[in-house]
This record gives C-alpha cells, structure tokens and sequence, in this order.
C-alpha cells in the first residue's frame, strides 16, 4: 500500500496550486473533485442514478450533471444534498481507491476537499496536510476564479469545516497567504519530509 497524504484546505485557499507543486516533484496526485468531474460528465457513472433521482431538469442536453441547477437544489434542500452525496460518494470513494492502489508514484497526494468532515478517507491516509490562508482572501479568490458572489463563498465555507478544526487536525500546513515562490519552497520541504515518511515505511 502507498505512502499516502491526505491534502485539504478550505475553498480558494490554494489546494491546486501546492497539488500541482508536488505533481512536479514525482508525487502522484489523485483529486477526488476531478474524479467527480468524470463521474457527472456525458457517460459518467453517476449520470444515470442522479436523473432517477433527481430528474431530467438536473442534466444537461449534452448529457452532463447541471451543476448550477444541483447547487441551488442542494444548498436548499438538506435531503437533497445527502442523496446526492449517497450517489456519488462511494463511486468516488471506490475509484480514489483503485487510483491509490496503482499508484506509481513515491508517495500519493489524495486531495480532498472535505476530508477533515470525513472519517472515511481520514481513515486512508498516514498523514494530513492543510493549505492554509486567512478566510478573506479564501474569498477574495474564489470571487476571482468564479464569478460567484461573496455571500454564495461564505455559504461554501460555512458547510465546509472550519479554519480553526482543519488546523486542529493537520500533521502538516501550508501557509498559502504569500506569493507562489513561497508555496513551492514549502511543498518542497515537504516533498523532502514525504519521501524519507515512505522510504521509512
């Protein structure tokens, strides 16, 4: 079984960013929320057991999850989020685990953004890191990147963990409050310290 590191952080704190670093560094990155992307695209697993629960309204002429449409049903509707979770999550789960099982790499990089909620993939990883920056600028990001207002940000981070339990439950953090050459020089350190961790068994 790989060396595996459980990677989260809150949104737009920064989590691609230092994924990408250590994809660089030889690590292999497996991003659960990539693997939901596959799974909710034309054709994906998950498509067909989503529009029998949820209907025709939640997919797309192209055949794809209608993202906003299920973010607005799910936001709403508290049921309706853990029937989508009950879809989705054990078909993540199963494929993140057949990823892990042929990784190549020296260490494995599991990304996942809920990971301190979630017991389950807590359970699979030898170590937990957290990228970390103040919640403003977690924010100030996402705004950037995605157009979404600061009130639909502060809704995300309010169903996500908060700064204070991620930190809590971190063996590792990444301050990603600076400039990029600083998060690289700290994935780097840390790709060192995740070596000898998998070397050493």
């Amino acid at each position: 079984m790989p060396y595996v590191v459980g990677l989260t952080g809150g949104i737009g704190s920064g989590k691609s960013a230092a994924a990408q670093v250590f994809a660089e560094l030889g690590a292999t990155v497996i991003d659960t929320d990539a693997i939901a992307h596959e799974l909710t695209a034309p054709g994906g697993a998950a498509i067909e057991p989503i529009r029998a629960a949820f209907g025709q309204d939640c997919i797309t002429d192209q055949g794809s999850l209608a993202r906003p449409r299920m973010r607005e049903l799910v936001f709403a509707d508290a049921a309706k989020k853990r029937l989508l979770e009950a879809i989705l999550h054990p078909l993540i789960r199963a494929n993140s685990n057949a990823l892990v099982q042929t990784a190549r790499g020296p260490y494995v990089i599991l990304m996942v953004p809920l990971l301190i909620e979630s017991r389950d993939y807590r359970g699979r990883c030898q170590r937990i890191l957290v990228v970390d920056c103040p919640e403003e600028l977690q924010i100030e990001r996402v705004i950037a990147r995605s157009g979404i207002s600061a009130e639909q940000v502060r809704a995300i981070m309010a169903a996500q963990a908060t700064r204070a339990v991620r930190l809590a439950a971190a063996d590792d953090v990444i301050d990603n409050s600076g400039h990029p050459a600083q998060l690289r020089r700290q994935v780097e350190a840390l790709h060192q310290r995740y070596l000898q961790l998998a070397a050493d068994g």
